[in-house]
């Protein structure tokens, strides 16, 4: 297995979501405790417009989003929903860019990742003018995705030029095993949207990695995690729950990483411990990690070549405290891997 250059490898990263509403505490709080991988803050908790969706839906090309009754909607033109969600990240981004070059970090050479709802994702959760899933129109969910890749680059490019830094880009894709799977409900309960096959999910994921032309990572909290699938969209980067992750699946595992990806283990919940449950340290959390690539037969060189660390899934559900101590110890694990894997 040769050593890949990578700007994700080695680094502790967060997903994106963050407990309450003050973007800057968000922004100095990320930036500080990830200075290889900090990432675009998501502050879900003000509402319309900062969930994934809604945020995402302020990144896309002549397209608009507005709200329904049971989620967001195709709109026909501008409304309050999508100018709302693209006043919000207007402010976040100026406050990146404030608390960055504050810390003088302009052109320092870091990276920084930005995140999305994937295509599928996207074509899941958004619905069409009569109320069924974008992605019952294989029509609507084409153009949905070129509106995407196409936002997310210029997204990407904005933030590099903003900067002066190498931007990675995340895609959320929680329900792409569902997808795959064939169990999405309709609009009743009973209905069921029809699986889309494997060739044609690599192929739409495929283009819009190419016209968003950076490295993507590719993030899901789901348990089965269609890593051969990733690996044929051409996928720089896997980011999951390795808690989930099942030992019949390690297999899969080991060949996204000899095929030379990057796996993003999630070594730590989203979620405060429970109450009078100890606090996992940097050990702790690196244990499994450890663990995983030692049953796959790989050298602990690995942990620092094809592996990174971050929270499971995003921390809006957390504690403001909680969140702080998960990214100081996925951090402090990332340094572990990097001074001598072969040690832990």
């Amino acid at each position: 297995m040769t050593t890949p250059t990578s700007p994700v490898a080695g680094r502790a990263t967060g997903i994106g979501s963050w407990p309450g509403a003050d973007i800057g505490e968000a922004v100095s709080t990320v930036i500080g405790e990830l200075p290889d991988l900090p990432h675009v803050v998501e502050l879900p908790a003000r509402g319309l417009g900062a969930d994934t969706v809604g945020r995402t839906g302020a990144l896309l090309v002549d397209l608009d989003l507005d709200v329904s009754t049971t989620g967001y909607r195709l709109a026909a033109g501008r409304n309050g929903t999508a100018r709302r969600a693209r006043d919000l990240l207007a402010e976040d981004l100026d406050v990146l860019e404030e608390k960055w070059e504050l810390a003088g970090l302009r052109g320092a050479g870091r990276t920084v990742k930005v995140q999305a709802a994937g295509p599928f994702t996207l074509a899941a959760e958004v619905e069409l003018a009569r109320g069924r899933r974008v992605l019952t129109d294989r029509g609507a969910a084409r153009d949905v995705a070129e509106s995407l890749a196409e936002g997310v680059a210029a997204h990407a490019d904005e933030v590099a030029r903003r900067l002066e830094a190498d931007v990675v880009v995340q895609l959320d894709e929680p329900q792409l095993a569902a997808v795959l799977g064939g169990t999405l409900t309709g609009q009743t309960s009973l209905e069921r949207v029809p699986a889309v096959p494997a060739p044609e999910v690599v192929d739409r994921l495929a283009g819009v990695l190419n016209r968003i032309g950076r490295p993507v990572v590719l993030h899901t909290c789901a348990e089965d995690v269609p890593f051969e699938v990733f690996g044929r969209a051409g996928v720089h980067a896997v980011a999951f729950d390795l808690a989930l992750v099942r030992p019949g699946r390690y297999d899969a595992v080991g060949d996204f990483l000899d095929g030379g990806g990057v796996a993003v283990l999630g070594i730590l919940p989203g979620t405060d411990p429970a109450p009078g449950a100890r606090e996992p340290g940097w050990k702790d959390a690196a244990r499994p990690a450890v663990e995983l690539i030692d049953r796959l037969g790989f050298p602990r060189s690995v942990l620092t070549d094809r592996v990174a660390v971050s929270p499971a899934c995003g921390l809006a559900g957390a504690s403001a405290g909680w969140a702080r101590r998960a990214l100081t110890v996925v951090r402090d694990v990332a340094t572990a891997f990097g001074e001598d894997p072969s040690a832990l």
